[in-house]
């Protein structure tokens, strides 16, 4: 059976509540020590890829598509098995998904815990 699944920002204090933590960025948030992000995990194989992070650009404008590459790109060899990592850690735990992203509305960690959601 599937855990509750939720993301936040990975500048949030950890929380005992938060479950498994991981973070799914492709790159080091900006500012912090790995040590001083708490993941649990750093998935970056799970992040977009740079070439679809960079055309996006966190252009709200674009995330429909956006998100449409992006889910298109867990497919991908490269992307395939940490995505299936991903989806196993979210049957077995409480999942706290982090990035380093602004706008909590449109960025990979809400596209990640809305697939994890239906892959139930």
């Amino acid at each position: 059976m599937a855990k509750q699944i939720t993301y936040r920002r990975v500048y949030e204090q950890a929380a005992p509540k938060d479950g498994k933590r991981v973070l799914v960025d492709r790159v080091r948030p900006w500012g912090m020590r790995k040590e001083d992000a708490h993941p649990g995990e750093w998935l970056r194989d799970v992040a977009p890829s740079s070439e679809l992070r960079k055309w996006y650009g966190h252009e709200p404008s674009r995330f429909t598509e956006f998100r449409r590459r992006y889910l298109a790109e867990r497919h991908d060899t490269g992307h395939h098995e940490a995505a299936e990592h991903l989806r196993d850690l979210a049957t077995h735990n409480k999942l706290m998904l982090l990035t380093a992203t602004k706008d909590a509305d449109h960025i990979q960690a809400a596209v990640l815990a809305e697939w994890l959601a239906k892959s139930r």
